[in-house]
């Protein structure tokens, strides 16, 4: 009985004291990052850059043979992109068509102005969205 209360207590001062010292530490001023002053991060503001931000997993890559600073991302789960600028910006071409989920793309190698689409995520993992063909 003795050793079940002086168990009892210790705890009970144990949860005291540690909310004492939580409480004074939340009332301890933080050290202030110099980084954190707002001025070195002024010039940045938040954008959407591509699919991986937007739509998930990247399952393929096709580059313009003739331009390398163009090329289309297929993603598992968001369609189609398209960047003209090396990636620093793209562009969703794929949005008004039956299929979100993609497997490949790839840019026909006598035409870099047709691009080929396989609808349907080529890997079986989590999530599995089926297509609806090949697009042109």
């Amino acid at each position: 009985m003795k050793a079940n209360f002086l168990t009892f207590f210790v705890i009970v001062c144990a949860t005291f004291l540690s909310s004492v010292t939580a409480q004074n530490a939340a009332k301890t001023e933080p050290k202030k990052d110099p980084l954190q002053d707002g001025a070195t991060y002024n010039g940045l503001k938040f954008r959407s850059i591509g699919p991986a931000t937007t739509s998930g997993r990247v399952v393929d890559i096709a580059v313009n043979p003739q331009n390398h600073s163009e090329y289309y991302v297929a993603s598992a789960s968001g369609g189609v992109w398209k960047t003209v600028n090396r990636g620093i910006s793209y562009q969703p071409i794929f949005e008004s068509q039956g299929s979100f989920s993609i497997g490949c793309v790839t840019i026909d190698p006598n035409n870099p102005n047709v691009v080929w689409v396989g609808s349907g995520e080529n890997n079986n993992q989590r999530v599995v969205g089926y297509g609806d063909g090949i697009y042109k």
